[in-house]
Parts: C-alpha cells; sequence; structure tokens
C-alpha cells in the first residue's frame, strides 16, 4: 500500500521514496498509531532527553 510522503528538505508532497524536485528522502508526515501497550516509549523518552541536554550544551558553549 502506497502512501503519501513529504520531503524533507523541500517539504513537497509525492508518493515516492525519493523526492523528484531536490532528489532528497521522503517520510511519512503522519505520526504512528496511538497504542497503550508503547514498546518504545522509554526509548523516545530517552532520545528527547539526550536531545535536549546537546541542545543546553550548545546553549552554553554559545554563550
Amino acid at each position: 500500500m502506497t502512501t503519501i510522503r513529504r520531503c524533507t528538505e523541500c517539504s513537497r508532497y509525492t508518493m515516492k521514496e525519493i523526492c523528484p524536485d531536490c532528489s532528497s528522502r521522503t517520510i511519512d508526515p503522519q505520526p504512528p498509531k496511538f497504542s497503550p501497550q508503547d514498546r518504545y516509549g522509554n526509548y523516545r523518552r530517552q532520545m528527547k532527553r539526550e536531545i535536549e541536554m546537546k541542545k543546553e550544551l550548545n546553549k552554553d558553549e554559545n554563550n
């Protein structure tokens, strides 16, 4: 089943894996379905914390 996809660079919508305009990758623009048994919730929260920590470090280094 083919779904609509969005380019990560130019934000164009297409049905292809690679954007026909800028040749970059496309992603599925919809979030994953909600499930009460969230198997990957711990990983998502850990990754979010790491990203926030990196932003704080970059912010401190720039000041």
